[in-house]
């Protein structure tokens, strides 16, 4: 009830899409998934989930073609939170003749009559028992049938009943400290900022420091003033990548956002560049950052929280000679300070919100965009690529060929692009 009341069919499917995969993925039994793989007609599965919620993983991520279940009810086009008697469904389960259809299903619960349906139009029958159950062992992440490059949501654990109490317990605690640690970003230097969000928590990890003996080279460079401002390029995990930058260099930089709302523009420490989406103006606009000092850059233009890099954008490469890569990876414990949605605004409010929030930042070594390869310049977005793939070998990470637009039009069904009055 609490789950559908109100809500149409259309945004209980982004949600299922969106967000339940990833939880879903981390309860896969893979004794279990053996069996489903080999169902290609249909799935059984308790028969107190409804179909709308399962529809989307079970397809798009086991492989199955037809998905049968429980029904909500709905009225006026909206769900009110009843499912559809069991008399009125029968089960679901088609009756093809020459359907070779595998059932598979926990033991306790169905009726006498449903497993004579079952037994009827089925050729193997499967009923797992709850001791059965747990035994399994988890399916490992290399195992998944797809890879889960994109979710939204964000609850960073799975929701159990104990894990979701403890989050209830924090959440007073946690409103306190994310208003705390976010004056402190905002109003002290980093000098002071840094030690005392360490104290509150927030754990912070430099490797190859510019100012530290291991990053003597790069310090050699940065404290060259004959020439523009450096072009820091970094993937982009969320809104705070920028600031963690700038905090580790112990300097203000700049940095171009993207479609992001005036109220993150407006708590930002350093300042920020809004991109148009029209080449040669961004192109202008970010030139002109660099006359005025160093610039930070996430050429992804959206953030993925899992271990994968979009594709970089090659704008960048025609703006300097040399670009600074900067690697970054996050930890989230409870919420994740990523979204798709309208509350994006909200978005660093709930990575403070971590008990222990964590990042890592690694300067690299400068790498050249005008690039020859066999006596031949390679093309900007070449450049972009092995930049892209520099950046995933230090973090182990997977490069792939998605984009911002790819996203979004998973998880949100837009383009990403936020409606901001100028």
């Amino acid at each position: 009830m609490v789950c559908f009341l109100g809500l149409t069919e259309e945004k209980v499917m982004r949600v299922a899409r969106a967000t339940l995969p990833k939880h879903f993925l981390e309860d896969v039994g893979r004794e279990g998934l053996e069996v489903v793989r080999r169902a290609k007609s249909v799935v059984g599965f308790s028969r107190m989930i409804p179909r709308v919620i399962m529809e989307p993983f079970l397809k798009e991520y086991i492989g199955l073609e037809m998905v049968l279940g429980r029904e909500v009810k709905m009225v006026g086009g909206r769900y009110v939170g009843l499912l559809e008697k069991e008399s009125e469904i029968r089960l679901g389960i088609p009756e093809h003749e020459g359907a070779e259809m595998i059932w598979f299903g926990s033991s306790s619960n169905y009726s006498d009559h449903d497993l004579h349906q079952i037994f009827t139009c089925c050729k193997e029958i499967y009923l797992v028992t709850p001791e059965e159950k747990r035994k399994w062992l988890p399916l490992p992440r290399d195992q998944h049938p797809r890879s889960l490059i994109f979710h939204d949501g964000r609850l960073a654990f799975k929701p159990t009943p104990e894990a979701t109490l403890a989050m209830f317990m924090w959440l007073p605690f946690a409103i306190l400290l994310t208003m705390l640690r976010t004056l402190l970003f905002v109003n002290l230097p980093y000098s002071i900022s840094v030690p005392i969000g360490s104290a509150t928590g927030v754990t912070t990890r430099v490797i190859n420091s510019p100012t530290s003996a291991t990053g003597q080279a790069i310090s050699e460079e940065l404290a060259q003033n004959n020439r523009p401002g450096r072009l820091y390029v970094c993937n982009h995990r969320t809104l705070l990548d920028p600031i963690y930058i700038s905090a580790m260099l112990n300097k203000q930089v700049s940095a171009v956002t993207y479609s992001v709302s005036r109220f993150s523009e407006l708590l930002s420490p350093i300042q920020t560049f809004r991109l148009t989406r029209n080449r040669d103006e961004d192109r202008r606009r970010m030139k002109k950052s660099l006359q005025q000092g160093d610039l930070v850059v996430c050429p992804e233009g959206t953030t993925c929280r899992e271990s994968y890099l979009l594709r970089f954008s090659p704008l960048f490469v025609e703006l300097v000679d040399e670009v600074y890569p900067v690697a970054l990876v996050n930890w989230s414990s409870m919420f994740y300070g990523t979204s798709t949605g309208k509350s994006k605004y909200l978005d660093h409010l709930y990575y403070f919100m971590n008990p222990r929030p964590a990042y890592i930042v690694e300067f690299m070594d400068k790498i050249l965009t005008n690039v020859v390869i066999s006596d031949r310049k390679c093309e900007t977005y070449e450049v972009a690529n092995l930049v892209q793939g520099e950046i995933a070998k230090v973090l182990g990470f997977e490069t792939t060929m998605l984009t911002r637009k790819d996203k979004y039009l998973m998880l949100a069904g837009n383009e990403g692009v936020v409606d901001v009055k100028q």
